[in-house]
């Protein structure tokens, strides 16, 4: 008993460990979306739109050399996956007046996967 317990409970985590590295990838692939506007990783520079590195918990309007919106910088948004996910869906839905003009994506599995891929990046751009 104790060893089915073991392995079913073995199979959980390594099916877990691999549905998150699908969604990391899942989500690398959406960045492409994202690309000609920002930049992810140790090298990014800001772009139409600022970096992503370290968005998990960072301040709205918060990266330094970015020229944001009032409405951005005033958003009162610290983000995380429930402001990302609301967010990205319709973007100037979520920040009236925001700069960004992608129309958003609106599968859930999507974002959710792009989300992941966004917060493995610390704000020095390495994964975390």
């Amino acid at each position: 008993m104790k060893f089915a317990f073991l392995v079913a409970a073995a199979v959980v985590a390594v099916t877990a460990q691999t549905v998150q590295a699908q969604d990391v990838a899942a989500g690398e692939q959406s960045f492409k979306k994202c690309l000609p506007c920002h930049a992810v990783g140790a090298d990014a520079k800001n772009k139409v739109g600022p970096v992503l590195n370290g968005l998990d918990g960072r301040h709205s309007g918060s990266i330094e050399g970015y020229s944001y919106s009032d409405a951005n910088k005033n958003s009162g948004i610290t983000w995380d996956e429930a402001q990302f996910l609301d967010y990205i869906k319709d973007p100037r839905a979520k920040i009236k007046n925001t700069k960004m003009i992608f129309p958003g994506i609106k599968n859930e599995t999507e974002a959710k996967s792009l989300w992941a891929y966004l917060k493995q990046f610390g704000a020095d751009g390495k994964p975390k």
